[in-house]
C-alpha cells in the first residue's frame, strides 16, 4: 500500500513538475468526501528517493530475519542488487525515522472514525456474503453494494419477508408484486392477472454463482494510479467500489446487469436468460469472495444461497472457483493446493447441500479451472500502469515483489519459475478432471448436472478475431484476474455451448416478451 501511494505522489510531482508536497495536496484533491482522511497518512516524500527507500525508510515494510528486502523497483543506481538498496536504507533510516509516527496506522485505515463505521459494515458482508441492509431479512436489499442489489436481485418491498427476487408469485401477483420482476396487477380486459398471462409455464428460472474474485469480478482501476491520466473524476468510484470490495458484480460475466463503466461492455448469463424470458427479471445472486487460498463452499451455502425449495423458481448454479484451489501466497505452494481427493469430497458436499435447496428442474454447471500460464506468457515484460511513465516497472518485477511480501494471489503462476507454473497447471487440471468425473457419474434429485471447461482458449481465438491482444483480457492493475472484455466475450461462448449442449438449462423463449415491455413502456416503465 505504501508503495503504490508513494510510486503515484512521486510521477505526480514529475508529470505536473511540482514538489512532492503539492503533488500530495493535488492527490488529496482527487480523492473524494470522507476518504481524503487518509491523506492524514501521507509524510514528507523525497523526490530523490524511490518508493521502496521511502516505505522502508519508514519501517512499514516487515522483514523477517535474513528475508531479502522486498523491491518494486530497481535498486538505486550505481548498486543494481539487494545490497544497494540496503545502502539507502541505511543511510535515510535516522534521517527518517523521526517521521514514520505520521505514517502510522496507514496499513489500518479503519482507525480512523470517519472510517470505521464503513470498516465494520464491509467485516460484516466478508464474514456473511449477505447484504448489510436487509431490514426484513431475506437476503435481498434495497442498497446497491456492501452486498446489496449490486449482488443480488433488487428486492421490492425491504419490509416483507415474504417478497424477493426469484420466488413464485403469491396469487398470480394480482394485487401486489410478490417477485419483483415487475410484472404485477390484473389485464382490465379480460381480468386475468399479468402474471398468468405471460409467466405461467414460461419456464422461469433464475442464476447463482458460487464463486472466486473472478466471479466476483475484482478490478482496480488502471485510471487510479496512471498520472498521466489522473483527475477528481478518476476516483468518483471510489467509495462505491471500497463498499463493494473492489468488485463489480453488476458488470460481471454471470450476474452483470448494468453497462459497463470499467471498459468494455456488460454481457452476462443473468442478461440473456431475462432477454429470452423477461419474467426472470432481478432473479441473481453472486456469491463470490475475494480470497487466495482453497476454500470449501459447501459451509458458508447454508447462510448465504437465499432459495426456498418449496416457494421458488428453479434456478441455474454456476460453480466456478476457476482458482482458488491451486492459487495461495504460500512460498511452498504446491503443499498447500486443493488435492483431488479434497476437491473431490468439497465438491460433492456443496452438492449435496444444494439438493437439498434448490426447487426441482434446477440446473448446475461445474466450470473447470483456468490455464493460468496464460498471465505470465503475455504479461511478463510488458509495463504495469505503475512503471508506464517511466518504463521502470514490469509485471515481472510486480509478481516478483508481491511474493517477496507473500502477498501474491497465485504464487504458482506468478513466478519466473517455468517448472512451477507447468506443475500449478497440471494440478489444475487435474481437479477440472474430478469435477468433469463429478459430472458425469453423480446424479441428483432436484438438479441435473454439466461441465465445461474454462474458456479461456476460445476466448482469446475470438479476441483475436476481433483485432484485439491477448494481454487485453488480463486486469491491467492486478495482472491477475480476466478483464471486461474476457467475462463479456466468455458468456457469449457459454451461452453457444449451452445453446447446442443443454438447451433445457437456458429454458424456452417467451413469446410474450414484446408485449411484456410494451405495458412496461405504456406505464411509464415502473
Amino acid at each position: 500500500g505504501c508503495v503504490l501511494v508513494v510510486s503515484v505522489i512521486e510521477q505526480l510531482a514529475q508529470w505536473h513538475n511540482s514538489t512532492v508536497k503539492t503533488a500530495m495536496e493535488r492527490l488529496c484533491d482527487y480523492i473524494p468526501g470522507k476518504y481524503q482522511i487518509m491523506c492524514q497518512m501521507l509524510c514528507c516524500i523525497d523526490r530523490e528517493m524511490n518508493a521502496d527507500v521511502v516505505c522502508h525508510s519508514l519501517r512499514l515494510c516487515k522483514q523477517d530475519p535474513g528475508q531479502l528486502l522486498c523491491h518494486l523497483y530497481s535498486p538505486p543506481k550505481k548498486q543494481k542488487h539487494s545490497s544497494g538498496l540496503f545502502h539507502a536504507l541505511t543511510y535515510t533510516r535516522p534521517k527518517r525515522q523521526i517521521r514514520s509516527k505520521s505514517f502510522l496506522g496507514f496499513s489500518s485505515v479503519c482507525a480512523f472514525p470517519l472510517l470505521a463505521s464503513l470498516c465494520e459494515k464491509i467485516k460484516y458482508v466478508l464474514r456473511n456474503k449477505l447484504p448489510f441492509e436487509d431490514f426484513d431479512g431475506d437476503k435481498f436489499s434495497t442498497f446497491p453494494t456492501l452486498r446489496g442489489y449490486h449482488w443480488r436481485g433488487r428486492d421490492c418491498n425491504d419490509k416483507n419477508t415474504t417478497v424477493y427476487p426469484g420466488r413464485r408469485p403469491d396469487n398470480w401477483d394480482a394485487k401486489s408484486d410478490s417477485n419483483c420482476n415487475g410484472i404485477w396487477g390484473v389485464d382490465p380486459k379480460d381480468g386475468i392477472p399479468y402474471e398468468e398471462k405471460f409467466c405461467k409455464g414460461a419456464d422461469s428460472k433464475g442464476v447463482v454463482l458460487l464463486g472466486d474474485s473472478a466471479g466476483a469480478h475484482f478490478h482496480i482501476p488502471p485510471e487510479w494510479m496512471t498520472v498521466t491520466q489522473m483527475s477528481a473524476k478518476s476516483f468518483a468510484n471510489l467509495p462505491m467500489a471500497f463498499s463493494d470490495e473492489l468488485d463489480w458484480p453488476q458488470f460481471s460475466e454471470i450476474t452483470g446487469f448494468l453497462n459497463s463503466t470499467i471498459g468494455g461492455w456488460t454481457d452476462s448469463l443473468y442478461l440473456r436468460l431475462r432477454k429470452r424470458n423477461r419474467c426472470n427479471h432481478r432473479d441473481l445472486q453472486n456469491i463470490s469472495q475475494n480470497v487466495y487460498f482453497p476454500v470449501n463452499i459447501a459451509p458458508y451455502l447454508s447462510f448465504s444461497l437465499a432459495r426456498n425449495q418449496l416457494l421458488d423458481n428453479p434456478a441455474v448454479v454456476i460453480y466456478a472457483t476457476i482458482g482458488n484451489d491451486v492459487c495461495n501466497r504460500e512460498r511452498d505452494t504446491l503443499a498447500h493446493m486443493t488435492t483431488p481427493k479434497e476437491m473431490l469430497s468439497n465438491v460433492v458436499q456443496a452438492l449435496r447441500y444444494l439438493d437439498s435447496h434448490l426447487p426441482n428442474g434446477s440446473h448446475v454447471i461445474l466450470t473447470g479451472l483456468v490455464d493460468g500460464r496464460f498471465l505470465w506468457n503475455n504479461l511478463h515484460d510488458r509495463y504495469h500502469p505503475l512503471g508506464q511513465l517511466n518504463k521502470d516497472v514490469t509485471y515481472s518485477q510486480l509478481y516478483s515483489f508481491l511474493d517477496c511480501l507473500q502477498v501474491s494471489p497465485c504464487s504458482g503462476w506468478l513466478t519466473p519459475n517455468e517448472t512451477l507454473r507447468n506443475l500449478t497447471s497440471e494440478r489444475a487440471l487435474q481437479l477440472s478432471n474430478v469435477l468433469k468425473e463429478i459430472a458425469r457419474s453423480e446424479k441428483f434429485a432436484n438438479f441435473d448436472i454439466f461441465y465445461m471447461d474454462f474458456p479461456l482458449r476460445q476466448t482469446a481465438e475470438e479476441w483475436s478475431k476481433m483485432g484485439g491482444e491477448p494481454w487485453q483480457l488480463i486486469e491491467p492493475v492486478d495482472g491477475f484476474h480476466p478483464s471486461q472484455i474476457a467475462a463479456a466475450l466468455g458468456t457469449g461462448i457459454t451461452w453457444q455451448r449451452a445453446l447446442h449442449e443443454w438447451p433445457q438449462v437456458l429454458g424456452k423463449e417467451n413469446p410474450f416478451n414484446d408485449q411484456i415491455e410494451a405495458i412496461f413502456k405504456d406505464q411509464g416503465g415502473h
